[in-house]
């Protein structure tokens, strides 16, 4: 398997630090509101990496963050005249909803930063000992003291956005805020001074609470551990954010005495997803909540849309992208609905050569979707390969006559593949379905005494629940509408 890294900027081959197993960061969300469908692409992107990885035999354990504080969670609260951690218990559960729609499975672990104060301060502790940090107040009203990275005291700043330290201070004043007290345009605060009405923390310099990119820091550390195969985010993190856990956390292992360093073996991000040509984002105005979208569109139509592109590529998002991704997704799910009712309808029957030979034809696709993700995580390619199969299967059940064995090996594979992509169609939660083939059940015998208005009236009551039926030579198919 090869995966582009951001630090080499190409494909390398993806070994890991600890045979068959990986250890694995991915940066969450910052809970002040409901996520965008840009935020969604890392969500499904990384969430389907880690499956993935799962399916090919590797033990992962996958972090997930919450930055639970935060500028924009602190003037949220302040609007609303409620505590930080009322929006943010509020907007984590509201993230636990919409990344179940979307088929997006729990963390191994899902910290808050706020739940790791202690091992931020030992870092920043550890830095300002070992020459990387300094401590200064902020304004003679202060009450605490502030503390910023020295980013030049770090030989290898830049190295993942491939800047050097002078072409990095160009951009510094359009991405980072510049003031007097400052050594550096480009160093970054690890620890902030407790400003009035703000949640804060005691700390060796006075009360405060931490920087953003010192929290992620931590808790790769604390539930990971110094060294990690895989971190991974937006684009929009590589530079400062990614560029910063790297410096502070490399930093930290070489005042701690480690022997390897290295923060991070692959760095992974995904491309953004546009609106007419522009970043999706809140501070641009033009993002749609996956929520809003699901109303219309559905979750599983938004997991299609985000899968159905190449990671690293950037796609433009529309109404009419959706509404593809819902037939498209409607033509998998048909399938599956055909394939599972032929062969809940099958007598039991043996393969034929015939039918072998066709099933090896079908699982071939199985071989292409493997080599498709094992190019650098190519989904795009891997649902060409699953429609190639399912159009294979379509094909096939034009026969009635194939044996049982033949149609639940078909079964099987298809189950298999959609399950892993997160096609797979939702099991109905209505748990009325014995009532429905009940229903059917007396249609079909009103139809055998002749008795067609009845069973045109159940026919009628059935399609006033949402239940659509469809007569076929191996019986009544009925599906929700």
């Amino acid at each position: 398997m090869k995966l582009f890294n951001s630090l080499s900027r190409q494909k390398e081959e993806f070994t890991t630090i600890e045979p068959g197993k990986v250890k694995m960061y991915a940066c969450g969300p910052t809970v002040y509101n409901f996520f965008h469908i840009g935020n969604a692409r890392c969500f499904i992107i990384f969430d389907f990496l880690r499956r993935y990885l799962e399916y090919r035999g590797y033990d992962v354990t996958f972090v997930q963050n919450f930055t639970d504080i935060d500028d924009k969670m602190i003037k949220k609260a302040n609007e609303e005249g409620v505590t930080v951690k009322d929006i943010a218990e509020r907007y984590i559960a509201e993230y636990y909803t919409d990344a179940k729609g979307l088929g997006v499975r729990p963390a191994s672990v899902h910290p808050k930063a706020t739940e790791n104060i202690d091992r931020i301060i030992d870092i920043v502790a550890t830095l300002e000992k070992g020459g990387y940090a300094y401590a200064v107040k902020p304004n003679d009203e202060a009450e605490g003291m502030d503390v910023y990275y020295s980013t030049r005291a770090f030989k290898g700043y830049g190295q993942l956005s491939h800047q050097s330290v002078d072409d990095l201070m160009q951009g510094a004043s359009e991405r980072t805020y510049i003031d007097d007290i400052k050594k550096d345009p480009l160093d970054f605060a690890l620890w902030k001074a407790a400003k009035p009405g703000e949640p804060s923390w005691d700390s060796p310099w006075g009360k405060g609470r931490p920087g953003w990119h010192i929290e992620c820091s931590a808790m790769v550390k604390n539930f990971l551990g110094d060294n990690i195969d895989i971190h991974c985010g937006g684009q929009d993190l590589t530079f400062p954010h990614h560029e910063n856990e790297i410096a502070q956390s490399e930093a930290y292992d070489e005042c701690c005495g480690c022997k390897d360093t290295q923060f991070a073996k692959f760095w992974l991000h995904n491309a953004y997803i546009n609106v007419d040509g522009e970043k999706m984002a809140k501070s641009a105005g033009n993002f749609f909540t996956v929520r809003d979208a699901a109303k219309i569109y559905g979750y599983d139509s938004i997991r299609y849309f985000i899968i159905s592109a190449h990671y690293r590529s950037p796609v433009n998002f529309s109404e009419d992208t959706l509404k593809q991704a819902k037939a498209a997704l409607e033509r998998l799910n048909t399938c599956e609905e055909n394939l599972k009712f032929r062969l809940g309808a099958a007598n039991d029957g043996a393969m034929t050569d015939e039918e072998k030979a066709l099933l090896e034809k079908l699982t071939a696709h199985k071989t292409d979707m493997i080599e498709a993700l094992d190019d650098d995580f190519n989904t795009a390619n891997g649902v060409a390969a699953i429609f190639e199969l399912c159009s294979d299967i379509n094909l096939a059940l034009r026969d009635n006559n194939l044996s049982k064995e033949f149609l639940a090996n078909a079964n099987a594979l298809y189950t298999e593949l959609l399950t892993l992509f997160g096609f797979e169609k939702k099991v109905e939660e209505a748990g009325d379905e014995a009532e429905i083939e009940a229903m059917i059940a007396e249609r079909t015998a009103a139809k055998k005494a002749k008795n067609y208005a009845e069973a045109d009236r159940i026919r009628d009551e059935l399609k006033a629940k949402g239940i659509i039926l469809e007569d076929t030579p191996q019986g009544v198919k009925w599906k929700r509408a």
